[in-house]
């Protein structure tokens, strides 16, 4: 493509990426976005189940699974990244999950099946917005406590 100032396209081309970079925001806060994107188009699909096109149920299904497939292969190519072990183990299962309970939904349509979909990305959504500086310190005094009480649960 060409640079040349004159060209509108390139301008528009320029302008538009200027203004993504510019506003994009972390990694963290396009993922929770692009989450809260997904869960308005499966609250539409639950709003309008019984007029819905009938291509709607998979489209809507599609795009959350795609999203949920870059964190599953981000879970599991990027092991030397910042993301703990754990945390990388619990992207995966929840990945699973919403691949199995999105075949369920396909095999058998059922507009309540949506609701876990809506939640766990609503939830996972909130905690990547939530910014590492924003998270509260813990109390010095719980630091402090080298004898903690313990409760017995042996009956």
């Amino acid at each position: 493509m060409s640079h040349d100032k004159n060209n509108p396209y390139a301008k528009a081309a320029g302008a538009y990426d200027t203004n993504a970079q510019a506003n994009a925001g972390t990694q963290r806060e396009l993922e929770a976005r692009v989450l809260l994107k997904s869960n308005r188009m499966l609250q539409q699909l639950i709003d309008g189940w019984d007029e819905r096109p009938k291509d709607l149920l998979e489209e809507t299904l599609k795009y959350n699974r795609q999203i949920w497939m870059l964190f599953y292969d981000t879970a599991l190519e990027n092991k030397d990244g910042d993301r703990p072990n754990d945390l990388r183990s619990n992207i995966v299962n929840l990945a699973n999950f919403i691949f199995k309970r999105e075949m369920e939904i396909m095999a058998k349509p059922e507009k309540q099946k949506l609701d876990i979909l809506i939640s766990i990305n609503r939830e996972i959504s909130a905690g990547l917005m939530i910014s590492q500086d924003a998270q509260a310190p813990v109390p010095q005094t719980a630091q402090q406590d080298t004898h903690p009480q313990k409760t017995d649960i042996s009956g």
